[in-house]
């Protein structure tokens, strides 16, 4: 789950992390008086929408005068917001975030993520943060730092010591360094983010570390355990399908291509659209209907997939394990039924009682196309995407 850049800087700040005075504003009339609260003779208006390289995009832009932070508030409000992360359908800003302007000397990057592949967790930094950290990444790999925290252990000052070093923190400010990455790190911990991020982290003119911008994600699987952090999430960022799988526990992401795609299981979703891709196709999304998937949320399932109008054929590849093949495929039918199908649908079963679901697929007087392997589904569901029917 996402936040907002002002939901992430509230949350850091608790833990100790220092951030520009700002508030949110939905409306002009409330940006002027949120920059009246703030005062001073330079304002910062930011988009708020769940995507990077706002600024570029214009989603970021100073203000001199209370007046003109109305005047920018207005136009920015209500406007597509497109980047390189929403692609060109954007997001629409429906909220902002008026801040004070700030004296910056130096700009850094700072983040703190889970590793899987240590099986703990990582600092990612740089001594070249801000809009270019990308750029930086692909062009300049060496100025990106990398320094491993085991779960075992923790994360410790001769960690931060070493990054702060490597990124060309100043002596006098280190101290200020390990207590803003410890707060990171503790965020991190405390409400199982899978990241938390500042960039820029800037030093400003006065020799103070602040967190320009940030951003914090979390654990979709963790959030029953912060009721709070829940209460944060936007629906309006979320793709609606997106939301709609999350009610009855399906895991969806929306693709760009034509061929739904409906699995049990994360693996077997990734070989499928790799298979799918393999034959000439493109999958429309990554939907994971789980091991003990029901008549119900199979049907919410398709339902799902039809609502996307660039879905032209619909591929089921599942493997009956705990969920038995008879039981999913039962569930294929009445959902076609109620949802009255009207695409090609290509399935193949695999596993525990295949036999017994292969027969009521074929005694169900649908018109589904089966298949006995996953390479002849791909086969088939690529050629009638393509054909049409």
């Amino acid at each position: 789950m996402k936040i907002h850049e002002y939901q992430a800087k509230e949350l850091l700040s608790k833990y100790g992390v220092s951030v520009q005075k700002g508030y949110m504003a939905e409306t002009p009339e409330d940006a002027m008086k949120m920059a009246e609260a703030l005062g001073g003779d330079m304002f910062v208006v930011k988009a708020q929408v769940h995507s990077g390289g706002r600024g570029k995009a214009g989603g970021v832009k100073i203000a001199r005068t209370i007046k003109e932070v109305g005047e920018v508030a207005e136009k920015m409000l209500g406007m597509k917001l497109v980047t390189n992360q929403t692609g060109p359908e954007g997001k629409i800003v429906k909220k902002l975030l008026i801040t004070e302007a700030a004296d910056i000397e130096k700009e850094y990057y700072l983040s703190v993520t889970v590793d899987n592949e240590h099986a703990g967790f990582v600092i990612i930094a740089s001594g070249e943060g801000g809009t270019e950290i990308e750029v930086t990444a692909v062009e300049h790999p060496e100025k990106i730092v990398k320094e491993i925290i085991p779960y075992a252990t923790g994360l410790k000052d001769y960690h931060a010591r070493y990054v702060a070093q490597k990124m060309g923190i100043a002596p006098e400010h280190v101290k200020q360094f390990i207590i803003m990455l410890k707060s990171m790190y503790e965020v991190l911990i405390d409400k199982d983010c899978s990241l938390v991020e500042i960039n820029p982290l800037v030093l400003t003119k006065q020799g103070k570390l602040l967190a320009l911008d940030a951003k914090v994600n979390f654990d979709d699987n963790a959030l029953y355990r912060h009721p709070d952090i829940a209460e944060l999430r936007d629906f309006n960022e979320e793709d609606p399908k997106e939301t709609e799988a999350s009610k009855y526990d399906l895991n969806y992401i929306s693709l760009t291509g034509n061929i739904g795609c409906m699995v049990n299981g994360a693996g077997l979703a990734m070989a499928t659209m790799d298979i799918i891709k393999a034959f000439g196709g493109t999958p429309a999304n990554f939907l994971d209907v789980g091991g003990s998937a029901t008549t119900e949320r199979v049907t919410a399932a398709f339902k799902i997939l039809l609502s996307d109008p660039n879905v032209k054929a619909i591929m089921v590849n599942i493997f009956g394990g705990i969920m038995k093949c008879d039981v999913i495929a039962s569930g294929i039918v009445e959902a076609a039924r109620e949802t009255n199908l009207n695409m090609p649908l290509v399935v193949r079963l695999d596993g525990t009682n295949v036999e017994k679901g292969k027969e009521i697929l074929a005694s169900s007087g649908l018109k589904i196309i089966p298949a006995s392997s996953m390479a002849e589904a791909a086969h088939l569901v690529v050629k009638a995407a393509k054909e049409g029917k």
